[in-house]
């Protein structure tokens, strides 16, 4: 009875010795487990599903993806009513959940980032359309969309029959300014005495331009109302309302969209017979380069600048509506652009055309 006893005692000391041994190994493993593999985006206002470069740095996410599995993405979304202590607090949730490197989406992050990278330097950011000067944990991912928009403008050139053209600006500050500078200088170098208009949807600090459909319509209206054919919106989706206004004046009027191909994602299906091309400025390559950059322990603090000569600008085809021909020339010039032959002008100011 006394060794059935002790065999008895040996085995649930076995059992025991066992079970510590599992523990032990449980805990090693949750110790050494592999971090979080998390992309944090902080979307502008319209997030990821809306057409231009909130959804352009998540395709960017995407593309990253394809050849970096075991990635996720938590992103969160700006709001109208977004002041610059709302935005910390949104980059700060990302931190807490553990994203590292995040994306921030738009200059109006800047005072924000300034903020939060400071406090957390292990975090790596980058930040579309801005750049913060100084900060060892930031990359600017910077477009030079003036090269777009001189594509655009060319085209717009090349296809008014009106010889009159406009442009829709979201917010009048230098970011946009820079994008009717090259629209406008395109249309020069065709036709330097073709008729132009332009109009911006608010001034700083109003920055609801962006987001202003109607006011987009309304001013579109105008422009073709007074003898324009061609009109191109720098204005995020304030420009559906001049691809609305286009749709609804019907054959010879023409919208031009930008940052996304907009004949592919325009609010209405209906308005893609309306837009000729758009001046793309591919956010989804700035992201996907940052991205991979610091995985690969690549990663520089600073601006980093997309233009034609690296995929950063173009423009589209979708529609057929831009002749073989025309297409050729653009081509040619977006070669001109990216062996910098072609530079183009960031000040509206600076080019000279009739007034429409």
């Amino acid at each position: 009875m006394q060794r059935k006893h002790l065999g008895r005692l040996g085995m649930v000391a076995s059992i025991a010795a066992a079970s510590l041994t599992l523990s032990v190994v449980a805990v090693s493993s949750q110790a050494t487990a592999a971090p979080k593999k998390l992309v944090g985006i902080a979307f502008d206002l319209g997030g990821k599903e809306q057409p231009g470069f909130n959804q352009l740095a998540y395709i960017g996410f995407k593309t990253f993806l394809k050849t970096h599995p075991g990635w996720s993405e938590k992103d969160l979304q700006g709001n109208a009513a977004d002041t610059d202590a709302s935005r910390a607090q949104r980059l700060q949730l990302l931190i807490s959940a553990g994203a590292n490197p995040i994306v921030v989406v738009g200059y109006s992050y800047e005072n924000a980032l300034k903020e939060v990278a400071a406090k957390n330097p292990n975090v790596k950011f980058s930040i579309v359309d801005d750049n913060i000067d100084g900060a060892a944990n930031v990359e600017g991912l910077l477009f030079h969309a003036e090269e777009g928009s001189y594509l655009v403008g060319m085209a717009a050139a090349l296809t008014t029959k009106t010889k009159s053209v406009g442009f829709i600006g979201g917010v009048n500050i230098p970011l946009i300014q820079a994008f009717e500078a090259g629209f406008k200088a395109g249309v020069a170098k065709v036709d330097p005495t073709i008729k132009y208009q332009s109009a911006y949807a608010s001034n700083p600090p109003d920055f609801s331009g962006f987001n202003a459909p109607d006011k987009g319509h309304e001013s579109a209206l105008g422009m073709y109302q007074n003898g324009a054919d061609v009109v191109y919106s720098a204005a995020g989706s304030t420009g559906q309302g001049a691809h609305k206004a286009a749709f609804e004046l019907g054959k010879g009027h023409w919208s031009i969209g930008v940052d996304a191909d907009e004949a592919l994602y325009a609010s209405n299906a209906k308005y893609k017979s309306a837009i000729l091309t758009s001046a793309l400025k591919n956010v989804d390559v700035g992201v996907a380069s940052f991205l991979s950059d610091v995985v690969a322990n690549k990663f520089t603090a600073g601006a980093h600048f997309f233009d034609a000569s690296n995929g950063g600008v173009g423009f589209t085809t979708t529609g057929n509506h831009l002749s073989a021909a025309i297409i050729a020339k653009l081509n040619t010039i977006k070669y001109s652009l990216a062996s910098g032959a072609i530079v183009v002008p960031t000040d509206p100011s600076k080019v000279k055309l009739p007034q429409g």
